[in-house]
């Protein structure tokens, strides 16, 4: 399998994980001058975080994705061990001509989908707003190197999930370019399938996670539901689900597109909600959506005028490249 690095030091590890991970042969970390390599989870699911390995490493990875014919969209989502999640949508893709109407889904075998994709153009859409420059008076937060205005872990030129800006934010206008892991054995619908999540003033989550070839709509899930489809990408995290699934086949860079207006205050009373617009892949997905409160996580904590974003790190690979935050 492909191999993901994390590097660790010996003395930031407790005792006892640091001796449980010399047990497990399936997890390879950077200690300190060793290299070793993540090649699964805890799970001992294997993970790709290189397109060009995983398509030399699995030949799911090579059939999965996106296909196109007049007035139908496909959407085949690879889950492991020559199974795949097929959705076939009428008038073309999600954002792409789909009609949202109900999606033909079934689970076939390889030679199935071969069959099924037959004569079918495979796509591989890019977000029109992947490589977004800032605009002028924007901060750069991060582009492939360390900045001072946020804090994580920087591999390979990209940002690490588990990130956190150094100053706090009000109203603001944030891009940002994701890529999520190729997990195909974990099961689809779960948290465990490239979580992370962009926490707005460490208060408003917006779901990153692989929920690719899968609808909102519970009746039409054909998997046994693993999380709640509103915990799925793009969503609001348990409040709200996304207008339409823009989510892209993992290993492919998505973008966030995000305008945020802060609640406001008058003598320390909240006298309006937060306020945000979201573009997925450059499609809107939720439009002046008002929160109440926080989301997920971030429903108990106190709403604040201005607070830090975060790039949260739940235990998946997921990285990030050139955010940028244009302060309003």
């Amino acid at each position: 399998y492909s191999c993901t690095q994390l590097s660790l030091h010996k003395s930031l590890i407790p005792k006892e994980m640091y001796l449980g991970m010399m047990n497990i042969p399936s997890i390879w970390v950077t200690i300190l001058s060793s290299s070793y390599c993540l090649s699964a989870d805890k799970q001992s699911r294997p993970i790709w975080t290189d397109a060009d390995k995983a398509a030399a490493e699995d030949p799911d990875y090579l059939l999965q994705g996106e296909y196109v014919s007049k007035g139908v969209g496909v959407q085949a989502a690879a889950l492991g061990k020559g199974t795949f999640y097929v959705s076939r949508f009428k008038g073309g893709l999600p954002g792409q001509g789909w009609d949202k109407s109900n999606p033909h889904v079934e689970l076939i075998n390889t030679e199935s989908l071969k069959k099924s994709i037959n004569g079918m153009k495979r796509t591989e859409r890019v977000s029109p707003t992947l490589g977004a420059k800032p605009p002028e008076g924007a901060t750069i937060l991060f582009d492939g190197k360390k900045t001072k205005h946020i804090n994580g872990q920087i591999k390979d030129g990209l940002l690490m999930a588990g990130a956190q800006t150094t100053g706090n934010y009000g109203d603001f206008t944030l891009h940002l370019e994701f890529r999520l892991p190729y997990k195909p054995d974990s099961p689809l619908s779960s948290q465990d399938r490239g979580n992370s999540g962009i926490y707005l003033q460490n208060r408003y989550e917006t779901q990153i996670l692989d929920s690719f070839g899968l609808v909102y709509e519970r009746d039409l899930v054909k998997v046994p539901l693993k999380s709640d489809p509103k915990q799925w990408c793009g969503c609001f995290y348990k409040f709200k689900a996304a207008d339409i699934p823009m989510c892209f086949p993992p290993l492919r860079w998505q973008t966030y597109d995000i305008d945020f207006i802060a609640p406001k205050f008058d003598d320390g009373e909240k006298i309006s909600d937060a306020t945000i617009t979201v573009k997925h892949n450059g499609i809107i997905i939720h439009d002046k959506v008002k929160l109440p409160k926080g989301t997920g996580a971030g429903g108990g904590r106190k709403e604040v005028p201005e607070g830090p974003i975060i790039f949260q790190g739940h235990g998946n690979p997921v990285t990030f490249k050139n955010v940028w935050i244009l302060p309003r």
